[in-house]
């Protein structure tokens, strides 16, 4: 198990890492356009991704480094893809809110709040008339939750009992909006259930509670009893987007989230379990941090896309 724990460890430490490089970068106007990070959720992609297996479809919201790198999308194409550098996993289109990359079944971000829902339900939807045994995760925030496309996709996935896991990234706020000022009913996991599918909350802060959920979810959903709903209670330490002023943040608030930080509370249980080696976390982040490295000096070095492929995907060619 503690070979399983350094993984999850690592993967949490490369998503926090990356996501307070791009700070930085954004600081200094060499990544442009929208920024969400995922500063403080990265039990959620670690647990998740580790229990979903290759064949599986993940689906993503504009909050999704975290998601892309944990499924394997390669740090360096994410990073050109931040630049805008045609090496980008969407060929610098897409930019931070739209990473894409089939071979590995991750069918992107969505800017648009909820917009991942419908996709992952043509998926599941796509999976059960061809009778292959596979799952299609999206996650999602709150926000999404007061979305049409939340009742919809829900209620055709539980009527067609389509093999599809719900993952609501509760971090509390849909961007400045506190849960209980946008919700009247707050018990996320109950409002899912009514849709006749198993539904329950999650300590989303806790990288192997996630890991359990995710695996019984599957199971249930493999097991042909239709799709689930996770409930992921988290936190975000950073503002909604690096646009936002976070004038509605209470500093009190966030620093009683910070106790439940899933990398140093993770760090804490192997070191009472005597699980972590000595010199770690501390080579973890250095090599996580070379890694890193390269992948700013590769993307920077990367071109940008012709002009003349400008119209290149938008338009078919006439046959």
């Amino acid at each position: 198990m503690s070979k399983h724990e350094l993984e999850l460890l690592r993967e949490m430490v490369r998503i926090r890492r990356f996501e307070e490089k791009c700070a930085q970068l954004y600081s200094s106007s060499q990544i442009r356009g929208f920024l969400h990070l995922y500063i403080g959720e990265e039990a959620i992609a670690a647990g998740a991704m580790a229990t979903l297996g290759p064949q599986d479809a993940v689906v993503s919201t504009y909050r999704e480094h975290g998601h892309a790198l944990a499924r394997g999308v390669p740090m360096d194409a994410v990073m050109a893809e931040m630049f805008g550098r045609v090496t980008g996993c969407s060929r610098g289109r897409g930019g931070s809110m739209h990473l894409f990359d089939v071979e590995r079944r991750f069918y992107g971000g969505n800017a648009i709040v909820g917009g991942g829902l419908p996709l992952a339900v043509g998926l599941g939807l796509a999976d059960a008339m061809n009778e292959r045994n596979r799952v299609t995760a999206c996650f999602f925030g709150d926000g999404a939750m007061a979305e049409g496309e939340f009742h919809e996709s829900l209620n055709l996935a539980a009527l067609w009992r389509l093999p599809v896991l719900f993952c609501c990234e509760n971090n509390m706020y849909a961007m400045g909006t506190a849960l209980s000022q946008e919700h009247a009913a707050t018990d996320l996991a109950l409002r899912a259930s009514s849709y006749g599918m198993p539904a329950w909350a999650v300590d989303g802060m806790d990288v192997t509670k996630v890991e359990d959920a995710v695996r019984r979810a599957v199971d249930t959903i493999t097991g042909g009893h239709g799709p689930c709903f996770l409930e992921l209670k988290t936190f975000r330490f950073r503002a909604h987007s690096m646009y936002d002023p976070d004038r509605y943040g209470h500093k009190e608030e966030i620093e009683d989230w910070r106790r439940y930080d899933p990398i140093p509370a993770l760090v804490e249980r192997m070191r009472a379990a005597g699980t972590l080696p000595d010199g770690e976390p501390d080579a973890m982040i250095a090599e996580v941090d070379a890694e890193l490295d390269k992948a700013i000096k590769s993307a920077a070095a990367a071109p940008e896309e012709p002009v003349d492929d400008l119209t290149r995907f938008v338009y078919s060619e006439p046959s």
